[in-house]
């Protein structure tokens, strides 16, 4: 990859959460393309090759995937296409470029049985579609040889598309009790601060020799710190909200909200690698929260 900062960068899925604030926090790393689903399409590999090859993108960033978790269970060869096919045609492409891919996963590629947070190297074993799908993702990157950061995220929201966030605000003004699940635990991200931490790092790759996407290359987890239940999460959601009347929060076990995919009862990452790789701190998750919340 170049290291001149004036490449083409690809951006996948801009309207999606991540998508939109990447498309922003991208600026001046070179001609941001951002492109939505209508323009390029994961189901559809064959258009996926042709838009690469007439961009010749020094940079593809895709934060574009299948993310109805639940949706997964009954529809598995769609989740596969875009979470597991897709980023690995877009690798064997940017590999046949010479350029670099950054693409985005999942804590549910782990079952969530370790106790404490999880690192970039612990055994995989994901319990639902979703997971599976993400991880066949990784995997096919990590097979085509380019130059690859693989992002690691959890629990994911912001201020548009469907989220924890904007269902609890939703449901928080129309009733006046929540029964939310108190067992699983993880770490509430914002999209923004995704797509700020992800700009941090490119930052440095930009303007870096080939050698440092080489030594850079590989999986790491970039998740908000901290980290909280689902109730915990909602509560602190309705502290920081502007409702006049604020709904009672009930803890409840995930084993009385049944859902057709499985999720990990620990979703707690080490951000330790990304420090390490790249001095990144990623904030409190309580922080960006009240970051996020501010500006809605």
């Amino acid at each position: 990859m170049s290291s001149a900062p004036q490449g083409t960068v690809l951006l996948t899925g801009v309207n999606g959460q991540v998508g939109f604030e990447l498309a922003r926090s991208l600026q001046g790393l070179g001609k941001v393309i951002a492109l939505d689903r209508g323009k390029l399409d994961l189901d559809n590999p064959d258009a996926i090759r042709r838009i690469v090859r007439e961009m010749k993108p020094s940079l593809i960033v895709n934060p574009a995937a299948y993310t109805a978790v639940d949706k997964a269970e009954s529809d598995i060869d769609a989740a596969m296409r875009a979470n597991g096919e897709a980023p690995g045609v877009l690798a064997e492409e940017a590999k046949r470029l010479g350029a670099a891919l950054v693409h985005y996963s999942t804590d549910y590629v782990f079952d969530g049985t370790k106790d404490g947070a999880y690192v970039e190297d612990d055994a995989v074993n994901p319990q639902n579609v979703y997971g599976k799908s993400k991880l066949a993702g990784e995997q096919a990157i990590a097979a085509s040889g380019c130059d690859h950061l693989i992002f690691r995220t959890s629990w994911v929201y912001g201020a548009r598309g469907k989220n924890f966030l904007l269902t609890m605000l939703r449901l928080g003004a129309e009733r006046d009790e929540l029964s939310v699940v108190a067992d699983q635990i993880g770490a509430p991200t914002w999209a923004n601060t995704i797509a700020a931490l992800t700009a941090h790092v490119l930052a440095q790759g930009v303007r870096a020799d080939r050698d440092w996407w080489e030594q850079k290359s590989g999986i790491y987890h970039l998740s908000a710190s901290g980290s909280t239940s689902w109730h915990g999460f909602a509560e602190a959601i309705f502290a920081k909200s502007s409702l006049a009347k604020k709904p009672a929060v009930k803890p409840i076990p995930a084993s009385a909200y049944p859902t057709p995919a499985s999720r990990p009862a620990n979703s707690r990452m080490s951000q330790r690698k990304l420090f390490d790789a790249f001095g990144i701190e990623p904030p409190d998750w309580a922080d960006a929260l009240d970051l996020c919340m501010r500006g809605l």
